[in-house]
């Protein structure tokens, strides 16, 4: 079920990638001294780290969603084959019990005419 929107798997790990390639192209190109490059980088990596984190809620979030909506569902097709079940059987109990009385009446029918 793909309406247009990518998965929170694949924005984070997108997201992931990108602060990686640039982190990596800040170094290569800062104008910027080693400490205030690194300053820099941990400030970014936070950052990172805390989308990641807030993504990693939002996934887990869904999941537990999803978990919910597929036990409704499943309890609700479970009742529906309970009750279709239930009415099978008793419907097989009426036939038994229509095939014992016509079994009956036969028995009785041929009883009587061998005595008479």
């Amino acid at each position: 079920m793909n309406d247009g929107r990518f998965s929170a798997g694949s924005v984070a790990l997108a997201f992931l990638l990108g602060g990686a390639v640039g982190a990596g192209l800040a170094m290569l190109v800062s104008p910027r001294s080693g400490p205030e490059t690194r300053e820099l980088l941990r400030t970014k990596a936070d950052v990172a780290r805390d989308e990641a984190a807030k993504v990693a809620d939002e996934v887990k979030e869904k999941a537990v969603e999803l978990l919910e909506k597929s036990k409704e569902v499943v309890e609700t097709k479970k009742a529906v084959v309970e009750s279709a079940l239930e009415a099978g059987k008793e419907a097989m109990e009426r036939e038994k019990e229509r095939l014992l009385a016509k079994l009956k009446k036969e028995q009785e029918a041929r009883e009587a005419a061998e005595q008479g």
